[in-house]
């Protein structure tokens, strides 16, 4: 097990593990379809495994399975896959100020097996880091119960997915499945104006420049709408603190 005894015998473990159980069946979920679309798009079983443990994010996995199948340089999958996880770089840079008191290790290993929903949970229960070992050890308890719960829902899942997939007719037309999930929280995830027009932006712009080779055109679809909301966000009105109205 890669996490130690003292960490899964605290009671912040379980706490961590409830708060978690809630999300596991749609990521679950979320993971089958990735593991079905990543054989159905032209990988082998070996490649589908080893993504899926050593990736561990769905979304830039199904964007770089074409790339991948295709051939692209290995410039243009890490382009890709950065661009469609920039939230993991502000993620990280909140979480340094909890986890710099670890050795490198337990950082890396930390902020591998760290996703959306963890983090989200993570910091919803823990708003500042603790300033004693005592509050220091609680929080990282909690963290690692939280993502021990969405690892395991997520690599059990697509595991079972890849073998699902690996196993039905490619006549079943389920390569489309992940595609599908993607719309699915694309459309959960734009809940205000300025994410609907980012999404509207990066589609119009990806469909439009869908000549470029290799794929290009996800990255400078995305490219193009976080600069055009960072600039949406600059020129709306400013309340009497400096924050946008």
């Amino acid at each position: 097990m890669f996490l130690s005894s003292s960490v899964r015998r605290r009671p912040e473990f379980a706490q961590g593990l409830r708060a978690s159980a809630p999300v596991a069946p749609g990521i679950a979920a979320w993971g089958l379809m990735t593991g079905v679309a990543m054989v159905k798009s032209g990988m082998s079983v070996v490649e589908a495994v080893a993504m899926t443990l050593l990736v561990y994010a769905g979304s830039s996995q199904l964007a770089a399975i074409p790339l991948l199948v295709a051939g692209a340089p290995a410039w243009v999958i890490w382009a890709t896959g950065f661009c469609v996880n920039l939230r993991f770089v502000v993620f990280s840079l909140h979480l340094r100020q909890y986890l710099m008191h670890m050795p490198r290790w337990r950082r890396l290993l930390n902020g591998f097996l760290t996703a959306d929903l963890s983090y989200a949970l993570f910091t919803g229960r823990y708003p500042h880091p603790a300033e004693d070992a005592e509050g220091r050890a609680a929080q990282e308890s909690f963290l690692a119960g939280n993502y021990c719960m969405t690892w395991c829902a997520w690599c059990g899942a697509s595991l079972v997915g890849v073998g699902v997939g690996h196993a039905i007719p490619s006549a079943w037309g389920l390569g489309f499945a992940g595609v599908l999930c993607l719309v699915g929280v694309l459309c959960s995830l734009a809940s205000t104006p300025l994410r609907a027009l980012a999404a509207v932006v990066a589609g119009v712009v990806a469909v439009a420049a869908y000549a470029l080779p290799l794929k290009l055109n996800i990255v400078v679809a995305i490219g193009v709408a976080v600069l055009a909301c960072f600039w949406l966000e600059g020129t709306r009105p400013r309340g009497p603190r400096g924050q946008a109205a």
